[in-house]
């Protein structure tokens, strides 16, 4: 009974920009409430049915008002975070290796005290790949096809991580990370924000610390 509850609430889902939840919402209470038998002389308690239902319309109360409250709690303060990242390419190359101090980084005191969780792991997942980008831009390798193979490992490898990080949480994952092989590297190289890795004017990149967790493998070249 609850999975029909469930279910026909999240047909609505797509409601939720326009209309409000909670009208939403009030009409499944007021329509499984017909459902519930009280007691009373002739129905001396609320029979197995209804119970369930009304056991399911506490939890939708309960799931979606606190999905409510924490959604707008982050679209107040909702970070800035320029996602996703672009495939590195011959075209973007020179700006990944030369303008990484004029792009921006995401440290701790970025983000609000509470909540923003997505947004934080976006932020690392930026701050991971320029920090690999930095590895691959060093100078110890000369030939530009292997800098643009090491950037394109690190792209792949940080994005990669990102969905790791996505998949350990209760919410939903980026619908890239629900791709596999070459279909999640497409998506994520779509709809960039910074496709050509420029810089922001007048903006010095803070000291982050280096992520660990990378070596470019010419193997794969």
């Amino acid at each position: 009974m609850c999975t029909g509850h469930f279910q026909a609430f999240h047909a609505h889902k797509s409601w939720l920009s326009h209309i409000s939840w909670l009208s939403i919402l009030s009409q499944y209470i007021h329509r499984s409430l017909f459902s519930i038998r009280f007691p009373s002389h002739r129905h001396p308690a609320m029979t197995s049915p209804g119970r369930l239902a009304g056991l399911c319309i506490i939890a939708l109360v309960l799931f979606y008002g606190a999905h409510l409250g924490e959604t707008k709690k982050n679209s107040r303060k909702e970070p800035n975070v320029p996602f996703p990242p672009a495939r590195p390419t011959t075209h973007n190359l020179a700006a990944i290796c030369h303008q990484g101090r004029g792009r921006p980084r995401y440290p701790p005191s970025f983000f609000p005290k509470s909540g923003s969780s997505h947004f934080r792991r976006r932020g690392h997942a930026m701050n991971r790949l320029e920090s690999w980008f930095r590895v691959c831009c060093s100078g110890h390798l000369e030939q530009s096809s292997q800098i643009l193979c090491c950037a394109q490992q690190a792209w792949k490898n940080a994005l990669s991580l990102f969905c790791v990080e996505e998949y350990s949480t209760m919410t939903l994952p980026y619908e890239c990370c629900e791709n596999t092989g070459e279909a999640r590297w497409s998506c994520f190289d779509s709809e960039l924000p910074n496709p050509n890795y420029t810089s922001k004017p007048g903006y010095n990149a803070p000291e982050i610390p280096e992520e660990p967790g990378f070596t470019f493998d010419p193997n794969t070249c």
